[in-house]
């Protein structure tokens, strides 16, 4: 049972009791729903400001830096099928290439709400590579600016990128767990697509290797 009364528990309840269909939208009806009835950023703020210093510290400890932002990992409860995170983008001005500007998916689907600022968000069609199995070309089909208040979601085999976004732009994101081993990236300027694997799926390959 959940008994931390600060750990942004009725999404969570909410998410685990209603009835769901087996999309990924009927995940996001719950999310913005609950959007909807409460404002996002001060319930973000309440869960924060709540931590005691032990979970301040796990906080940190699951949580990492991007080369476009700060993931924030809020909650991840091991029987639960999702996670709750913040992300916090950094100034345009030290954005690094080849993250949230790249065209991309993701290994899991999510669903998202603009807590402050806005930014550019595009969908693309992609080809992938029969003998690589990387992406090889793109082609938007979609493009538009957001700001804050704005809800959304994306499927893992969904392909899109943040090219800009406005200094003080912070999401909240709901994310199912992993759905694939991995994720691909294409880079627009170069032209050349990238598998990505996260390390902790590379521990059988690295023992076969070592």
């Amino acid at each position: 049972m959940l008994t931390r009364v600060h750990a942004l528990p009725d999404l969570a309840d909410r998410l685990l009791r209603e009835p769901r269909g087996p999309g990924w939208d009927t995940v996001h009806a719950v999310f913005e729903s609950w959007v909807d009835g409460r404002p996002p950023r001060a319930a973000v703020r309440r869960h924060l400001a709540g931590l005691d210093p032990a979970e301040s510290a796990a906080l940190v400890a699951r949580s990492r830096e991007t080369t476009t932002h700060f993931a924030w990992c809020l909650r991840d409860e091991r029987a639960e099928p999702f996670s709750f995170w913040l992300h916090e983008y950094k100034p345009q001005r030290d954005w690094r290439a080849g993250y949230a500007d790249s065209v991309h998916n993701h290994r899991y689907h999510f669903c998202t709400v603009i807590l402050s600022g806005g930014y550019r968000h595009e969908r693309f069609a992609t080809r992938v590579d029969p003998v690589t199995g990387l992406v090889d070309s793109v082609a938007m089909t979609r493009g538009a600016d957001y700001d804050t208040g704005t809800t959304g979601y994306l499927l893992a085999s969904e392909f899109h990128r943040i090219p800009t976004a406005l200094d003080g732009t912070m999401t909240f994101l709901v994310k199912s767990r992993p759905v694939t081993e991995w994720s691909l990236s294409y880079d627009p300027v170069s032209g050349l697509g990238h598998r990505h694997v996260p390390v902790e799926c590379r521990l059988p390959e690295l023992t076969r290797r070592i």
